[in-house]
């Protein structure tokens, strides 16, 4: 039972490191930005390609893989995604899921359709077993501990970067009002750029990170993207408490179903997802659910 709740748990902070990008980005910026997993697909092919053809280690190549999905959103907000700010939602979504498409198709053929290895180092290998001979043991893959470790390290610095400081204090101004931000002397387009380059990096830090659990092929963005749009409308767009309780609620979920009723599926991940939906439709944790 533990080690269902573990493994839940690591699920959930790694779907949370993954889609905190897009409820940044649908909730402060007012953007459906569904090729958010292609961002997460680029980190995780850096990690990977890194590793294999060059021997870089893992651990640098974590950064890496955020530096570089962070780079390519940096350069699509400047040339492409700026020009959709303030357009109806229907053409950020045909927009966004067309990019998709496209990074399937350039993956595929640069790449090659072929699931993606990862290697991981020595120390991060095996698994740590407690109580094994009780009711509550306890069995912890390595990996999904760092997972875990990484994931809260991140969690904490966003909310300390988007709540404590003068850079998220002008992100919730240029949102409010651009107007009134640019004549406060804010910068918005540097605002704006920086959120879509550091949501992107999240992406594909996490991506690097899931590479190894959930497994990393072209077809990736669009395996996940029912996950990443659970998490949101589940937890809400207006806090980052939201989408962690989202993330870990449906983690854990999906774990236990898989478990106990194999045949189902994700199918209790979408019941579960309905019904909550169906009780508040604004999200479990949205400041403007009722």
């Amino acid at each position: 039972m533990l080690t269902i709740l573990f493994d839940g748990v690591a699920y959930g902070m790694l779907l949370f490191i993954l889609a905190v990008g897009l409820a940044v980005t649908m909730g402060l910026m007012n953007f459906i930005n569904l090729a958010h997993g292609a961002f997460a697909m680029v980190g995780g092919y850096i990690t990977v390609l890194l590793m294999q053809k060059m021997g870089v280690p893992f651990l640098w190549c974590l950064p890496l893989s955020f530096l570089g999905a962070a780079a390519l959103g940096a350069a699509l907000e400047v040339t492409l995604y700026r020009r959709l700010y303030g357009k109806p939602h229907l053409d950020q979504v045909l927009f966004s899921i067309g990019l998709v498409f496209m990074a399937v198709a350039a993956t595929d053929y640069f790449i090659g359709s072929t699931l993606q290895i990862m290697q991981l180092p020595d120390f991060l290998k095996g698994r740590t077993e407690l109580w094994m001979e009780s009711p509550f043991a306890l069995g912890m893959g390595h990996y999904r501990l760092f997972i875990i470790a990484v994931c809260a390290a991140l969690t904490l610095a966003l909310q300390l970067v988007l709540s404590k400081t003068r850079f998220g204090s002008r992100l919730r101004a240029a949102v409010d009002d651009q107007r009134v931000a640019a004549g406060l002397g804010i910068n918005v387009n540097i605002v704006f750029l920086t959120t879509f380059a550091m949501g992107s990096g999240l992406a594909g830090l996490g991506g690097a990170l899931g590479a190894e659990v959930l497994g990393l092929d072209p077809t990736f963005p669009l395996k996940f993207m029912v996950y990443f749009l659970i998490v949101v409308a589940v937890g809400g767009t207006t806090t980052i408490t939201g989408p962690l309780l989202a993330a870990l609620l449906l983690g854990i979920a999906d774990v236990a179903g898989k478990y106990y009723i194999p045949k189902m599926g994700a199918f209790t991940v979408y019941c579960l997802m309905i019904a909550i939906l169906i009780w508040r439709p604004q999200g479990l944790f949205s400041r403007g659910s009722k």
